[in-house]
């Protein structure tokens, strides 16, 4: 059996084309007031407004980049190619970058940013609860063959380049700071006169940022260049040594500085216990 899905106006419809009212009637049972496709009618709008719900509380740096008007119909297009298929609406955001990617439309003039926070606020929702396996001992390390050693990163720490200084912006976002009157603006007022410009925030900057978990909590914390090329080279399977021959060979190799960098990863746990 097809689910159920939602058009622009809300009306439920069956992908096969069969009968919603006849299907309605051979699980569900009428009332006194509503006979059974009413009653499954009013689960099935209930659900879909859910679903947008939680599409919209993933995505507020996005929605605020886009404005209320082109999130709404960024939405209904996504939800609508890519309904809910987990048991759990954490994964509803999973293909909403390569969707973007495929349909610019969608977002110009806005692409480079809108793609940018898709990804960062993916990374996100990974951050705030995907797996944490156990950390690596350091000092299990001692004597061991930099040859071999491989260290694993963490499920919930994702490694992002980015544009622009995003990071900041959705900071100030979901905590209400100071981006709150341009973010209300651009959610809330339709198109009659000009939106306040909130891509004024956007200017183009390229970061590199690690967005991880740390006491239950998500953080961003801005990479320099040869720590984001070490940390992708461990997160791609390097040992040891060929990470650091990595750094050798851009002239980024300094023993004491690394030594710096590996006590700070460590004590935030972003390296974990080899499967």
């Amino acid at each position: 059996m097809q689910p159920l899905t939602a058009d622009g106006d809300m009306r439920p419809r069956w992908r096969d084309g069969r009968s919603m009212k006849k299907v309605a009637t051979g699980f569900i049972k009428p009332n006194d007031r509503l006979n059974s496709f009413e009653r499954l009618e009013i689960y099935n709008r209930q659900y879909w407004y859910r679903i947008k719900d939680c599409f919209y509380e993933d995505y507020p740096g996005l929605r605020a980049i886009l404005g209320e008007d082109r999130f709404e119909r960024l939405a209904l297009a996504y939800l609508e190619q890519y309904p809910s298929e987990s048991f759990t609406l954490r994964n509803l955001g999973r293909r909403l970058v390569g969707f973007l990617e495929a349909n610019p439309r969608l977002i110009k003039p806005l692409q480079k940013p809108a793609v940018d926070m898709a990804r960062l606020e993916w990374a996100h929702i990974e951050a705030f609860d995907n797996e944490a396996r156990p950390r690596l001992q350091v000092d299990s390390l001692l004597g061991a063959d930099p040859d071999k050693v491989q260290l694993g990163l963490q499920p919930h720490l994702t490694l992002l380049q980015l544009g622009y200084e995003l990071d900041n912006f959705l900071v100030k976002l979901r905590h209400g700071q100071a981006l709150r009157s341009e973010a209300s603006n651009a959610m809330t007022q339709r198109r009659v006169g000009q939106r306040r410009p909130i891509k004024k925030h956007l200017r183009p900057k390229s970061i590199s940022l690690a967005v991880h978990r740390h006491d239950d909590t998500v953080y961003y914390k801005r990479l320099q260049p040869a720590q984001f090329r070490l940390l992708s080279a461990f997160k791609s399977g390097a040992t040891l040594t060929e990470a650091c021959e990595m750094l050798a060979e851009s002239g980024d190799l300094d023993a004491e500085q690394i030594k710096k960098w590996f006590e700070t990863w460590a004590s935030l746990g972003w390296f974990c216990e080899p499967e």
